[in-house]
């Protein structure tokens, strides 16, 4: 990339954290690369993000930590930032801006593009299809993610948020067809981290792209990294027609990160000190899921938020809830209880479950197994705050099968150490089922309830 033009030290009006404010009248567009260049020779890269008449915002990739008015030269280029595309990036580890960090040596691109991505035309849009098996009972039977969905992950601060994201990129697959998990870590611990490559090398997984941006790295580069990754789920998705799993581990580091450049531009801030551009930036991420008109690939995401004091109207959780189309809880209760993944079914949703399930799918009573299920767990649940109360002594034969049932459940079904297929899910489901009466099963039909029971 070749510079355009530069301004000297004198033009520079201030540093603000990640920022750098230049005077107005500058020839440069929105989302413009630029070199900044310190008094001692250092280069470092930014990203204009703001132009006003009488003033220019640059966001610095590396902080403006050592940088002075003084002595210091903004050279812009005549390009935004872009990422490198080519299949070779399957099976490596960049930082948060596309950069090689497994010492595997650089890949040589085919093509560079934009992170800001394409918009979907609507009219093109195609509704999802068939289903992603994740490996998990909770999720593959009653709350199924569909190629083309958006479902996130709401897990309180200390639940395996992490584990359940690598144990989707181990154990995530399709029917027929190519697939891969793009998952991109933003502000994340360096334990976390090596937990992420631990896990991704000793089990030998080899489908999946990774973007890690750590906690010690810049806040500016946490929100390239979503994009970024995003941007080579695309390509993939939509040009070499593979089925693609985006996970993004943690948005609500991610939303720190535009809170944090949002106080340093000064801007008038909303809900909790968010912006109040929040769910527009956030569906800029969100809304490139979905399948396309004539084409063969699929983008599916599931966003991972941590809830702050396990708080649901959280902004950040708030605003996912209502971009995406459905949520999967985590609970402190089940996780306490040894339960792992401890999935609370009953707050869970999949909104698209109904368009990848049924025959020629999954299997014709898929619906309604998930629904008995979730009656008669919800029936459990009921009893046991009526036992706190009353005690056991007062319940009929019946509403102690259904306490039976619920302890099995959460120990038998939601309760897994490694990976189940659709049908291991199934039979896991029935061992449940058959504590009850056959006469509680109202939910079932009768033909495939005189086969299963």
């Amino acid at each position: 990339m070749g510079s355009f033009y530069s301004l000297r030290s004198r033009e520079v009006l201030g540093l603000n954290g990640p920022l750098l404010f230049l005077g107005g009248g500058v020839r440069c567009g929105y989302g413009e690369l630029v070199k900044v260049v310190s008094e001692g020779g250092e280069v470092r890269f930014g990203q204009v993000i703001q132009v006003d008449e009488d003033l220019v915002v640059v966001q610095v990739f590396e902080g403006c930590l050592g940088l002075s008015v003084p002595g210091t030269e903004v050279v812009f280029e005549r390009e935004v930032f872009r990422v490198g595309l080519c299949e070779d990036l399957v099976g490596r580890t960049f930082d948060g801006r596309g950069r090689p960090i497994d010492g595997l040596g650089p890949v040589v691109p085919e093509r560079l593009e934009p992170v800001v991505g394409s918009p979907m035309n609507p009219a093109q849009r195609v509704t999802p299809s068939d289903f992603i098996e994740t490996g998990f009972s909770a999720v593959d039977l009653m709350n199924t993610l569909v190629k083309g969905q958006k479902l996130p992950v709401f897990a309180g601060g200390g639940l395996p948020a992490a584990e359940i994201a690598a144990s989707m990129v181990l154990s995530s697959r399709v029917r027929e067809g190519d697939f891969l998990v793009v998952l991109a870590a933003m502000g994340i611990s360096s334990r976390e981290a090596q937990f992420f490559q631990r896990r991704l090398s000793e089990e030998g997984a080899s489908r999946f792209v990774f973007f890690l941006n750590l906690a010690s790295d810049p806040a500016s580069e946490r929100l390239l990294t979503p994009r970024c990754a995003l941007t080579v789920a695309e390509y993939f998705a939509f040009e070499l027609g593979y089925d693609v799993l985006v996970i993004l581990i943690d948005m609500l580091n991610y939303c720190e990160a535009l809170r944090e450049i949002s106080a340093a531009r000064e801007e008038v801030p909303g809900r909790r000190g968010y912006p109040g551009y929040l769910y527009s930036d956030l569906s800029t991420i969100y809304e490139r899921a979905g399948c396309l008109k004539g084409r063969k690939g699929t983008l599916t995401q599931v966003p991972i938020v941590t809830m702050p004091a396990d708080d649901m109207t959280h902004p950040v959780v708030d605003l996912t809830g209502y971009i995406t189309e459905g949520q999967v809880v985590l609970s402190r209760r089940l996780h306490s209880a040894g339960v792992y993944p401890p999935i609370d079914v009953l707050p869970s949703l999949s909104r698209l479950m109904n368009k990848g399930i049924g025959r020629g799918k999954t299997f014709p009573e898929h619906r309604a197994l998930a629904d008995q299920l979730y009656a008669c767990y919800a029936q459990a649940k009921d009893l046991e705050r009526l036992v706190a109360v009353i005690g056991e002594e007062g319940l009929t034969e019946v509403e102690r099968s259904y306490l039976r049932f619920g302890k099995a459940f959460e120990e038998r079904f939601l309760s897994q150490r490694g990976r189940r297929s659709l049908e291991e899910s199934v039979q896991a489901a029935w061992e449940c089922l058959r504590i009850l009466p056959k006469s509680e099963l109202v939910k079932l039909p009768k033909h495939y309830l005189e086969a299963r029971y």
